[in-house]
């Protein structure tokens, strides 16, 4: 089958949305697929989201027996053949946006702009041949603001077996793009109650630089430089499987995350429990509390609780192993997302 896979992606930032669509590929291919990625540039800024949203409906895929899409606008693309994968609205227009993260007006002409985009998002995908969702908060939203009905399809790791368990220092990692949602500044301040000998190492590459500083002042304004590692920079996936293998407990706690997020999964298959937070979103639809993970509420003094609760239990481990499990449980693996997106 000839299948093309389309996307958008905001340019020099890497993350989750490319590798779901770059492993895919791969999959497909090795399965005997002819595939070709097409990825656009987009923008989620009020002057060029319309102008981009025209630009991807009048393109044309016909030689293609199947159209997959995945992050927006590229569920606009029109074909008799096309599964939508969706990843996540544009997320300022929609769920964020009576948020601090609007940072434009919500004007009429801003308001205009939101309608236009919305009908366009629910026209394209109510063509679709089928409308799958990378977790049950993004189906949520999809129902909410489009009325669209969606499956529910996990995306895996393209090679979990890399991941594996190897020890557990005393290490709590958090491995993510440094972004203020991220909420990297969280558990850096919660610190300041976690007992030692136990330290934190955050690594990944910052998006906006200004975020990075205000983290690196958090370190210094409470004398945390002994005690947490703060890297901005990429991290090879060679790394990322060392540091995994090898740490104590993983940290993912994003403002109402899209998805159970890529870190969680990676630490699951390395058999390491994450540590989320009451309002992160998809990471609660792997994360179950005291069972293969922890659940704080979004405030530094109860991560550090939560945290020190393991500690004195000795749970981490157990933990750790049940994370491992509930990949299973909640059957992500490439077999079935392929079966499912070729029908």
């Amino acid at each position: 089958m000839k299948v093309a896979l389309v996307t958008s992606i905001y340019p020099f930032v890497l993350g989750g949305a490319r590798n779901i669509v770059d492993w895919l590929a791969k999959e497909l291919v090795e399965r005997g697929h002819e595939v070709e990625v097409f990825t656009i540039p987009e923008y989620d800024l009020p002057d060029l989201v319309l102008l981009q949203s025209y630009n991807m409906r009048l393109m044309k895929l016909d030689k293609a027996d199947k159209v997959i899409t995945f992050r927006p606008q590229s569920h606009l693309i029109q074909h008799h053949n096309k599964t939508v994968w969706f990843i996540h609205h544009l997320r300022t227009f929609y769920d964020l946006w009576d948020s601090s993260y609007r940072d434009f007006p919500a004007d009429e002409i801003h308001k205009g702009i939101r309608r236009e985009l919305m009908y366009l998002d629910t026209k394209a995908l109510a063509e679709a041949r089928a409308v799958y969702s990378n977790s049950k908060t993004v189906a949520a939203r999809l129902k909410l603001y489009n009325n669209i009905d969606s499956q529910v399809l996990y995306p895996p790791l393209f090679d979990p077996k890399e991941f594996r368990f190897k020890a557990m220092n005393n290490e709590i990692v958090y491995i993510s793009r440094l972004e203020h949602h991220k909420r990297q500044h969280l558990i850096i301040e919660s610190m300041r109650w976690i007992p030692k000998p136990y330290t934190l190492r955050i690594v990944g590459q910052a998006s906006n630089l200004e975020y990075f500083k205000y983290l690196e002042d958090i370190v210094q304004n409470n004398n945390l430089t002994d005690r947490v590692l703060l890297e901005n920079r990429w991290v090879s996936e060679e790394e990322k499987v060392e540091i995994l293998s090898q740490c104590w407990m993983n940290v993912y706690i994003p403002l109402d995350e899209d998805s159970y997020g890529y870190p969680t999964l990676e630490a699951a298959h390395s058999g390491k429990a994450t540590l989320t937070l009451q309002d992160s979103g998809g990471v609660l639809e792997f994360v179950v509390d005291k069972v293969n993970g922890i659940v704080a509420k979004s405030d530094p003094k109860d991560i550090a609780t939560r945290i020190s609760e393991v500690i004195d239990l000795g749970i981490a481990e157990s933990l750790g192993s049940s994370a491992r499990e509930r990949i299973n449980e909640l059957n992500i693996n490439w077999d079935s997302v392929i079966e499912r997106l070729l029908k």
